[in-house]
């Protein structure tokens, strides 16, 4: 066995830190989907000056001091999530339907007194998929050229990979190489691109016509632990602790056709697996004795991740070998490379932080209004080695800040009680955009990431109807959310590539089933 220096080994370690992380999956980290009670959803989520219900726990803790008695509730639902993508005249659509657990909890209302300012003192517990990642996503066509006939493809994001390394890119140790890039690697290695002099150069002998497809699914599940305090029925105060397990899985495969018989397919897996905390406070305040109106407030930190990317590729190439005329396949995975295993990487991510300004309005007992604004800034979302912190993911850590930018959500909502035990519910969403539209997935020169795709979504709308019935002790809601929004997908980074256009959309129906004593 060789013998590594100390100085030799931590510049390995340095190298091998970072280059796995992209600002695209800190996003899907961050993002959370209008989900919960079935109230909760029919009201557009607007109800966190209102409070009353389980789903307040993560929005503004104060809500759970609106109880007054004990509550126990789940929630089940069933989503239809379609992808249409268009490039060129080619138009693909993916869907995927799905069964959930989206939501289980209970509060314990405990009632001081009538005499003392402090009246109740309410604990609260809630389960909910705070982001579901499940997603299909296909497109095809020509890939169009560049200025002066240039030749767009994958193919020019190798190469300028490999002329940012001076190691070696042969063999089976290129993968386990800390300053390598895993793209550079497989070109090289599946002859897709070439040497001229001390330049590496891009074999491209016509226009390729793509074919991409990936497979996500997993999320974010979110545990809230809440306790809150109501003050004199005008004043209510309220803390949440949550805790976060991801599970997301990404399976893609990009296929490039020279038309000639000659072509490459590349696949990339990988999974993100981890856990993190974080702290919310909440007050709602009536500040007129005589008016129905409460104005919240909430506070959120960051979320602090401590997460695994546990990634592999293989590339599959067929082109023409030094000139020749016959193709030779070739077939490069990096499973195997790595002595059958993945390559696993830890790393740290801290979300920003969240403000949240609510209104709710009633008027007598059949009908209430609830408003929100949220506002979060993306670009101070940070990637940190567990061992070594945010500096050795300063590339990461620019990419965030050049890439994104601050996101606003409006929430409103209403709830007209038709007679006491029966309620109709509307509300809607907006989520302004996250990403800058020039933003693009700036891979580090070694990153191990071999999945190029990104797409940069514009503004989602949210539109929700639901009613409820209350009965003495037991209660039943349901409610249907049609979400939508656009984005531009690009299968690999190149300047004068041409955008895939995609609107996704979907579908969901909520039932809740409760039981208040």
């Amino acid at each position: 066995m060789k013998k590594i220096t100390s100085v030799a080994m931590f510049a390995l370690l340095v190298a091998t830190s970072a280059g796995a992380q992209t600002v695209y999956d800190a996003a899907k980290l961050t993002d959370k989907d209008l989900n919960g009670t079935a109230r909760f959803v029919g009201m557009g989520g607007a109800m966190g000056a209102l409070g009353g219900d389980i789903s307040t726990i993560g929005t503004n803790p104060a809500g759970i001091g609106i109880y007054r008695s004990n509550d126990v509730m789940g929630t089940i639902s069933f989503s239809t999530i379609g992808t249409e993508s268009t490039y060129g005249a080619n138009t693909v659509n993916s869907d995927r339907n799905r069964f959930t657990f989206d939501n289980v909890g209970f509060v314990f209302s405990s009632k001081i007194g009538n005499t003392t300012p402090l009246r109740y003192v309410n604990f609260g517990f809630n389960y909910h998929r705070s982001k579901s990642l499940n997603k299909n996503m296909s497109m095809e066509g020509l890939i169009n050229e560049g200025p002066d006939n240039a030749l767009l493809s994958q193919v020019n994001q190798m190469t300028n990979q490999a002329n940012n390394t001076t190691a070696e890119l042969s063999g089976n140790d290129a993968f386990n190489d800390g300053s390598v890039g895993w793209l550079s690697a497989l070109g090289w290695q599946g002859y897709l691109i070439d040497k001229d002099g001390n330049d590496f150069v891009s074999y491209l002998p016509y226009g390729p016509d793509a074919k991409f497809h990936s497979k996500e699914s997993g999320g974010v599940d979110q545990y809230d632990f809440n306790v809150a305090f109501n003050f004199s029925d005008r004043l209510y105060l309220g803390f949440t602790i949550g805790a976060y397990d991801v599970n997301y899985r990404k399976y893609s495969i990009y296929d490039e056709d020279y038309g000639n018989g000659e072509g490459y397919n590349l696949q990339s897996w990988n999974n993100i697996t981890g856990s993190g905390f974080d702290f919310k406070l909440g007050a709602i305040l009536r500040p007129f004795a005589e008016l129905p109106l409460r104005i919240g407030l909430a506070i959120h930190t960051p979320t602090f991740y401590k997460l695994t990317l546990d990634t592999s590729a293989r590339l599959e190439s067929d082109v023409f070998l030094n000139g020749g005329s016959t193709t030779t396949p070739v077939d490069i995975d990096t499973y195997e490379a790595l002595n059958n295993r993945d390559m696993s990487r830890d790393f740290d991510l801290r979300t920003p932080w969240k403000y949240n300004l609510s209104l709710g309005y009633t008027i007598g007992t059949n009908l209430a209004f609830g408003a929100e604004y949220e506002y979060q800034d993306y670009s101070t979302m940070k990637f940190r080695d567990p061992d070594y912190g945010s500096s050795w993911f300063d590339h990461e850590n620019g990419t965030v800040k050049d890439m994104t930018k601050g996101v606003s959500t409006f929430r409103v909502g209403a709830e007209y009680k038709v007679i006491p035990e029966f309620a109709f519910r509307l509300g809607y969403n907006y989520i302004s955009a996250a990403f800058k539209d020039d933003a693009y997935k700036n891979l580090a020169y070694n990153s191990i990431n071999t999945d190029t795709d990104f797409a940069n979504a514009a503004s989602t709308n949210n539109y929700t109807i639901g009613v409820g019935y209350r009965g003495q002790v037991f209660y039943t809601d349901l409610a249907y959310q049609y979400s939508t929004y656009k984005e531009d997908f690009y299968a690999f980074d190149e300047l004068y590539l041409n955008s895939t256009k995609v609107t996704n959309t979907k579908s969901q129906v909520l039932l809740t089933l409760g039981m208040r004593f």
